[in-house]
């Protein structure tokens, strides 16, 4: 809390229009942000006008146009798998090497109290930055289930008041064909968590689609899935899911995470894909910081493309298109603190979001937020008044300088 009154007003602050929802928008600047004053009631929002409207009559705390958001939006982590690049480094920088040293260290050293303190301090380190809502995907083949599973939803309670985390099930299409598979289905029915997987090109894509969605309508969850995480042209599972949510008239909301081979596709494949996806209502994220470390890398050969996905293409034909962290410190991705500023500004420079600007914020944001079903993500009167107050006035110095004091 900035005061210790119930009531106050933070004046002159600096907001993206898309993340306000006022009848008459003050005129915004060329990076799309509103001069608006705020005030806050017993830590929610009770009013939002145009700066300099309402004379107030208790204690106010002038921004001077800084920049204020809502807290941030992290919905695609691995909380399991971070912080243990020390120990189980990527040598090759490959996604082959990162797959076979995070299977070896999950069999080395996944146990409870391993996971819990990884998976906190990367709870911590999201809070710090502002971070309100993560949904982390979970290794959930066989006994590591009942292990990680356990443990999140220890941290899910410890957390409630401070983060709301939800649960993905991270295994491969091919084991919900197992019954081990329809159990791990029932298990995260029973934690209220989401069913997921990583779909693979492979002669059966579909029967195990099929198997998926059949077992998602069953327990009536969501379903997320990681697909396309490579840079061959003939990947087409985003394509395939798409295609298996209209057969199955899915109804209940549908995420694709990576979808990276869907930039080096051809423009029929790229206009076919993207046309499905948005008929099936499918919301898309790209993972912008791993997918540039990990996509196109070679044995001393410098990468031509940048890992992403066709973000502004599926934007500009009402796709929801959000972007998040992924893998924080581990041998998919060395690097990382659990910062979505750090994300989003990352993203703008890979993915040429700049100049303008226009909704992309809502990508962290209330966008991410919708994919959560969470009333999370916009400055309006009602909501809580979980705000980060930026040293920076403009998108540029955003963008540019240390936010660390936010």
């Amino acid at each position: 809390m900035i005061f210790e009154a119930e009531s106050y007003w933070l004046t002159n602050a600096h907001i993206p229009s898309c993340l306000l929802n006022l009848p008459n928008l003050p005129q915004p600047t060329i990076e799309g942000l509103c001069v608006v004053d705020l005030k806050i009631s017993q830590g929610n929002i009770e009013q939002v006008t145009i700066a300099n409207s309402i004379k107030p009559d208790i204690p106010c705390l002038d921004l001077q146009q800084q920049i204020l958001l809502p807290c941030l939006i992290d919905v695609h982590t691995h909380l399991d798998k971070g912080h243990i690049w020390e120990r189980s480094p990527n040598l090759n920088g490959t996604f082959d090497l990162a797959l076979s040293q995070g299977n070896i260290d999950r069999e080395k050293y996944w146990q409870p109290e391993d996971v819990y303190r990884r998976m906190e301090f990367g709870l911590k380190c999201s809070y710090a930055h502002g971070t309100q809502a993560i949904r982390t995907h979970i290794d959930s083949s066989g006994k590591q289930a009942d292990i990680s599973l356990e443990v999140f939803q220890s941290l899910q309670s410890a957390w409630q008041d401070k983060i709301t985390l939800q649960a993905v099930s991270l295994v491969s299409l091919d084991y919900y064909q197992t019954p081990a598979g329809v159990s791990l289905a029932d298990k995260i029915a029973e934690i209220g968590g989401i069913l997921g997987g990583v779909g693979w090109q492979n002669p059966d894509l579909e029967t195990q689609l099929d198997t998926v969605f059949t077992l998602a309508q069953e327990r009536n969850l969501d379903l997320d899935f990681h697909v396309d995480e490579n840079g061959d042209p003939d990947s087409i599972c985003l394509q395939k899911v798409a295609q298996a949510a209209i057969k199955h008239d899915f109804s209940n909301q549908i995420t694709c995470g990576h979808c990276c081979s869907l930039a080096v596709q051809s423009a029929d494949v790229v206009n076919k894909t993207i046309e499905l996806v948005k008929q099936a209502k499918i919301a898309v994220v790209s993972l912008p910081m791993c997918n540039l470390y990990l996509q196109d890398r070679q044995l001393a050969t410098t990468p031509h493309w940048r890992g992403v996905t066709r973000v502004h293409e599926l934007q500009q034909q009402g796709v929801p298109v959000a972007f998040a962290s992924d893998n924080c410190r581990d041998p998919f991705f060395g690097f990382g603190d659990h910062d979505v500023l750090e994300v989003f500004e990352q993203a703008v420079k890979i993915a040429h979001l700049d100049a303008p600007y226009g909704d992309w914020i809502a990508s962290v944001t209330t966008i991410p937020a919708r994919i959560m079903n969470l009333t999370l993500g916009k400055i309006i009167p009602g909501n809580s008044a979980d705000l980060i107050i930026f040293p920076a006035r403009y998108f540029s110095e955003l963008l540019a300088r240390s936010q660390h004091n936010r």
